[in-house]
């Protein structure tokens, strides 16, 4: 008995031991990229060009993202990235929730068949959809303003608009609808009753959603330049997104400091490094200001990412 209460425990110590060994190993390859581009970020060019330099900086050199700063007008572009962010992600978001709940509590004709090809419209990649966007925001007007991206979000047709649609319509379905009748026998109407009840306890999907649209919002770059850096359709707000300007940054580099040929003035791979740190790091604090909640919802709404 008792060698068998041993074999037990050694086998459920083996089986942990696998477990945070396999977990370590894949942290690794996900932070292995992180690290280099912070270190590179933090190495002035000879030691970059230096082959018998470490992994670990020598020093903290910080001219990299002074330059980075400079060439991304980070004073300038960052309100205006985190704008052009936020105001689509916080909308896709509240017009998801409507939506999900609307499916989950309420019938019409035609429900079903409007949710499985709201469900299909998924699969279409949104370069198939983007030039009759395009011609629509320019017939109206919509070009190079944050309602070219944020339009399409009112009307729950943002960026992967379906999936926190679904979200929203499996977490208002667990909700025991016995809670609404009841505010409903004390008198209140459909709209209170979303907003006193099925509003707070759908925090967790809410902080899900938000930093999903807000993340891939901020990571798109293809739909931010056409729609708001559509040739002809310019305006004094000019707006923006980091990751956009990461794409013009060594044309504006070589704008900023034309004497590259010396080696203080040269873009290498640490201002570059420098310039990917910075656009990285607003999503990182907000997502470390938002983590229990997010891992609570994602842990709710059973959504592992991609």
């Amino acid at each position: 008995m008792k060698n068998g209460h041993l074999i037990k425990k050694a086998r459920k110590s083996l089986s942990a031991l696998f477990i945070y060994a396999l977990l370590i190993c894949v942290g690794f390859v996900f932070l292995l990229p992180i690290l280099k581009i912070l270190s590179s970020s933090l190495k002035p060019l000879d030691e970059i060009l230096d082959p018998t330099a470490g992994f670990v900086p020598r020093g903290l050199y910080f001219e990299n993202y002074a330059r980075a700063f400079r060439v991304l007008n980070l004073r300038v572009n960052l309100p205006k990235s985190l704008f052009t962010a936020l105001f689509p992600a916080v909308c896709q978001t509240f017009t998801a929730m409507v939506a999900g709940y609307g499916f989950a509590r309420f019938e019409f004709p035609g429900k079903k068949a409007l949710f499985v090809l709201m469900m299909a419209v998924f699969l279409i990649p949104p370069q198939v959809t983007m030039i009759p966007q395009f011609l629509t925001m320019k017939n109206y007007g919509l070009l190079s303003t944050v309602w070219s991206m944020a339009l399409p979000a009112l009307f729950a047709a943002g960026l992967r608009a379906p999936l926190f649609v679904l979200i929203f319509y499996q977490f208002f379905r667990l909700i025991p609808a016995s809670l609404e009748e009841a505010a409903e026998i004390d008198g209140a109407a459909a709209y209170r009753v979303f907003f006193t009840i099925a509003v707070p306890m759908a925090l967790p999907s809410v902080i899900v959603s938000f930093i999903f649209s807000l993340v891939w919002y901020w990571n798109e770059t293809t739909l931010t330049a056409l729609f708001l850096h559509a040739p002809g359709f310019e305006n004094a707000i000019n707006l923006t997104t980091l990751p956009l300007e990461l794409k013009n940054f060594a044309s504006a580099y070589s704008i900023i400091f034309p004497d590259g040929s010396s080696s203080v003035s040269r873009l290498n791979e640490g201002v570059i490094m420098a310039g990917m740190v910075t656009a990285i790091v607003p999503m990182l604090a907000i997502y470390f200001f938002l983590q229990r909640r997010f891992v609570e919802g994602v842990d709710r709404s059973g959504i592992t990412g991609e």
